[in-house]
């Protein structure tokens, strides 16, 4: 007897983190610091230290593995710098949140902070952004993204918006290549009967963020979800719990930010958070449901924010 997968019922649970900004700053030399990295030395010391705590993040991730989920994303900056000691120390923290089989990463700005942090971070965290049919190995000069995983009855695409920029700019590029293997990639994840879900830092919704933090390739990335078929849009970047929405093939598709898993009580931006999903049902028939677990007033535990973060 066969059993026919594209009609056959999926419970499938997807944990969503962001904005982890691996702390504290470890010891530069005057080299590293003779670049961007200064004006995101000085802006650490004078904002990002108060309220971005490791405490913070240990119990958010021992909250969020309490639920057991079956898979985590990331949605970039783990670091901050991208300095050479920052992306080692990530990929060891990489290894004690879980098997790059169950732990899909996409890189942020904070991770191509200077021109050739980028590679480094993606050779160093390369098991957890690489495609199930990429390569074994890291390759020089090869592209990365987008890549596809499918896990059970679910695609997790990843996509890059992670460039070096100028100091005081943020902002973030989604190229015309990645939109193009993106949508063969969502158009046949939708034929196979998969759930589509696309993963990136910078938010792919126009004035999410200021202009000088953008993403640039907002138009071209709607395109490939209006044309490609998504189901679930996951980012980070601005450090926001948000609900959005983006035009799909035939209806409107979830873009779901969420606060920095380092954010501690007392800041400007919410508190530590992760989204946790439910994706349920079958092909035409998906049920999704979202919910929200943020770190509490006193930042000693973790509580839910509510049923469904799409609402009733």
């Amino acid at each position: 007897m066969t059993m026919d997968w594209s009609m056959s019922l999926l419970m499938f649970k997807l944990a969503h983190i962001s904005d982890i900004h691996l702390g504290p700053l470890p010891r530069l030399s005057i080299r590293e610091l003779a670049s961007k990295r200064i004006t995101g030395f000085v802006n650490w010391h004078r904002n990002r230290s108060k309220h971005l705590f490791g405490g913070t993040l240990d119990i958010l991730l021992e909250d969020l593995k309490e639920r057991g989920p079956d898979h985590l994303a990331i949605t970039g900056d783990l670091v901050n710098l991208a300095s050479t000691i920052e992306i080692r120390t990530a990929a060891e923290w990489l290894r004690t949140v879980g098997d790059p089989a169950f732990t899909s990463v996409v890189p942020g700005n904070h991770d191509a902070y200077v021109p050739g942090a980028y590679e480094k971070s993606m050779r160093a965290w390369y098991p957890y952004v690489r495609g199930d049919l990429s390569p074994p190995e890291w390759e020089e000069d090869r592209h990365v993204f987008p890549y596809l995983r499918v896990r059970d009855r679910v695609a997790l695409i990843g996509c890059s918006t992670a460039v070096a920029t100028l100091p005081f700019s943020a902002s973030g590029f989604y190229s015309s290549r990645q939109a193009r293997e993106t949508v063969n990639m969502l158009r046949a994840a939708g034929e196979a009967g998969l759930f589509r879900v696309l993963m990136i830092h910078h938010p792919p919704i126009r004035s999410a963020t200021s202009f000088h933090k953008r993403m640039i390739g907002i138009r071209r990335f709607g395109a490939v979800v209006s044309t490609g078929g998504a189901e679930l849009v996951l980012h980070g970047h601005t450090h926001l719990n948000t609900v959005k929405w983006l035009r799909g093939q035939t209806s409107p598709v979830p873009v779901v930010g969420i606060a920095s898993a380092s954010q501690g009580p007392g800041g400007m931006k919410p508190r530590a958070a992760y989204n946790y999903f439910t994706i349920s049902g079958s092909p035409g028939a998906w049920e999704l449901k979202g919910e929200r677990f943020s770190l509490n007033q006193l930042g000693d535990g973790v509580s839910a924010e509510g049923a469904n973060i799409f609402g009733p």
